[in-house]
């Protein structure tokens, strides 16, 4: 900054160009210099071999993990091209890896579609490498050339033959760049399964050959992913664990430009599962293309029923929620030219595609029902029981605010803190009135409050929402949060519009949440196990927003104390006891065995769980939420079979173990 205003002239202005801009504000390009900004130079790799699967030239890409830190990404794709590029007089490729806004994706006749829409990803990629090593195969020649953080080190040589062509590029990650350097083998793995879904008929093999990441039979951990079925495969395995309704129905149709592919299966739970996409990029947030998807289905819906007489006509329509209530979907669009809210692509904005992808879903999906009645009266009787129990679950939720404001608006059990910032509030909710009773005097409470829970609440999962707001404990902690609940089972805290009714679902608003640190504290043992899944699996289904902005944590009450002398050590379980045997050595241990929170005093709980200074606290997260929603319908669903197997795959794992089949 000048000095003072007449040392402010031209020389004064910087002029960053090229990749020196994406090195000295990484973040602006790729998110993050942490694990997100890490894993998306990856991502903007494996996007271009992707488009080579849409333009059919690609049906196989290998991703690996090397020992030395690198990744590399290989296809049997057309190769980037080589020759001299006619205004820059450099080679094609060593223009597209150093030059912003430059590729093929901005020219329809080489790809239709592309994810790499922004034209900086493989740049980025470059820029952001302490080093990156490109290899194309093409016309029978193998060309190689390799950069350093962005600039070419060496020219593009012709280093060997070979035959058919593709592109293979490796690079290492800048230390200078990225506070964390290691990729996760887990985290890639699950953007390449989705990948296989969406490009179907692609193989995509990822390898590991770290020192240490080694499989079960000792070699290198190795997975493939080849979905041949594509989306139709996709519902297919997102509906894993639970009874459907009927076979996934499925259309395509191209129109105004536009590729719109859909896959929709009912099952018999309660909660819609939508994810939509375009280009193969996960819009996160929705977008026009599902607003259009929403408001065909349930016109689609309402229409079929009242003129099949499964409706009558004074009974209401059904609302866009109980349309998709057990609904497990796919959208798949691919655009030449989308719009998306910021380089995250997480949102698509244009405003033709809702009108587009609304009359694709209309004509085919009103086809469908007209040729399959079996399926269609199925699905019109899903949402007459769907309308019935909200209905109810309206009139329950009325009663719960009434109960609320009629006792001042908290519950008579909570114990409140002083303070009323949410910022510094911290929520225990524990399991038994005798636990919480310890926790109330250990407590600090000017900002930590506490809710005891009586037994074991009711499973979310297999009651409808009538019921589980019936439930003393669930309307407690309702209560107790200030934030409401998601009238609609998403959780996912989005005002969602009827189009039929005119009409909004209830939301859960954090803007009015009390408390930004809202932690469970059960037993140590295989019940308090239980109830931690049973208050999660609320959270997930109606207050998701709760994990994803990471207010919700997990407290680590320990299994034993130990005194040696005048000294008292905690364990927090087996393990953690022979470290302390190992550590305290010869000495005379008395050790007591905690069987549950209320056998500990209130100076045991104060210092071990509740003291931020002290106690071992587990955010809660959701890194994979496909995952996350498979596992909450094996474990706590209505289908048995998910659960057993799970059980039996996974008992060796624990030694002390409770079936709740």
């Amino acid at each position: 900054m000048a000095t003072n205003k007449r040392d402010y002239t031209a020389k004064s202005i910087q002029v960053i160009k090229g990749l020196e801009a994406v090195r000295r504000r990484p973040a602006m390009y790729v998110g993050s210099t942490s694990e997100r900004g890490l894993h998306h130079i990856l991502y903007e790799v494996i996007d271009n071999s992707i488009d080579e699967v849409f333009a059919e030239v690609c049906d196989r890409i290998n991703v690996t993990l090397h020992d030395d830190g690198s990744v590399s990404v290989e296809d049997n794709g057309s190769g980037i091209p080589v020759d001299m590029h006619p205004t820059e007089k450099r080679p094609a490729v060593e223009v597209v890896l150093t030059i912003l806004h430059a590729g093929g994706k901005f020219d329809s006749s080489s790809y239709k579609v592309s994810g790499g829409l922004h034209g900086v990803g493989v740049s980025c990629t470059n820029a952001l490498s302490e080093w990156l090593q490109v290899t194309v195969i093409r016309d029978g020649k193998i060309h190689e050339q390799r950069f350093e953080r962005g600039m070419p080190v060496t020219e593009l040589e012709v280093t060997g033959n070979a035959k058919g062509s593709g592109t293979t590029i490796r690079f290492k990650p800048d230390p200078e760049i990225f506070t964390v350097t290691v990729m996760d083998f887990d985290t890639i793995a699950k953007r390449l399964r989705e990948l296989s879904f969406l490009a179907g008929g692609v193989q995509i093999k990822m390898t590991d050959e770290r020192e240490g990441h080694v499989g079960e039979d000792g070699k290198p951990r190795q997975e493939v992913f080849h979905h041949k079925g594509g989306i139709v495969e996709y519902v297919t395995f997102l509906n894993e664990g639970k009874s459907v309704t009927h076979k996934p129905i499925h259309f395509v149709r191209e129109q105004d430009g536009i590729e719109a592919e859909i896959a929709i299966q009912y099952h018999d739970g309660v909660h819609e599962n939508i994810l939509s996409y375009v280009n193969a990029i996960h819009t996160a947030e929705g977008g026009t293309h599902l607003s259009g998807f929403k408001t065909a289905v349930t016109r689609v819906v309402n229409n079929y029923a009242q003129e099949s007489g499964l409706r009558k006509e004074k009974e209401r329509n059904f609302t866009g929620d109980e349309v998709r209530e057990g609904m497990t979907a796919v959208i798949s669009l691919k655009h030449m030219d989308p719009q998306f809210e910021g380089q995250t692509k997480t949102k698509l904005g244009n405003s033709e595609v809702e009108g587009v992808v609304y009359s694709i879903v209309y004509d085919l999906l009103t086809q469908y029902m007209a040729e399959n009645p079996t399926d269609a009266k199925a699905i019109v009787r899903n949402c007459v029981t769907a309308a019935r129990a909200n209905d109810a679950a309206r009139r329950a939720a009325e009663a719960t605010r009434k109960t609320a404001l009629s006792s001042g608006g908290l519950p008579g059990k909570l114990a409140d803190c002083a303070s009323r910032d949410p910022e510094e509030c911290e929520l225990f909710i524990v399991e038994g009135d005798s636990a919480g009773g310890n926790a109330k005097q250990a407590r600090n409470a000017r900002n930590q409050a506490i809710l005891p829970l009586r037994g074991v609440i009711i499973n979310v999962e297999k009651n409808r929402l009538d019921r589980i707001l019936d439930n003393a404990e669930i309307q407690a902690m309702i209560t107790a949060l200030g934030a409401g609940f998601s009238l609609n089972g998403n959780g996912n805290g989005e005002e969602d519009s009827d189009h039929e009714n005119g009409e909004a679902s209830s939301v859960f608003d954090l803007s009015r949440l009390r408390y930004h640190k809202i932690i469970i504290l059960a037993d140590a043992d295989v019940d308090g196990s239980h109830i931690r899944t049973l208050i999660l699996t609320f959270f997930y289904r109606y207050m998701q927003p709760l994990i994803r902005e990471g207010y919700l944590y997990i407290a680590q009450p320990p299994l034993y104390r130990v005194k040696a002398g005048a000294n008292t050590y905690y364990a927090l379980d087996d393990a953690d006891l022979e470290r302390l045997r190992g550590e305290l050595g010869r000495r005379r241990l008395t050790v007591n065995y905690f069987k549950g929170l209320s056998e500990m005093d209130a100076h045991d709980l104060a210092d071990t769980t509740m003291d931020p200074d002290n106690r071992v606290l587990r955010q809660v997260t959701i890194e994979d939420a496909v995952e996350a929603d498979k596992m909450i319908s094996t474990l706590m669903g209505s289908t048995v079979e998910p659960r057993r197997d799970f059980i039996r795959a996974h008992a060796a794992e624990r030694r002390n173990l409770d079936l709740w089949a």
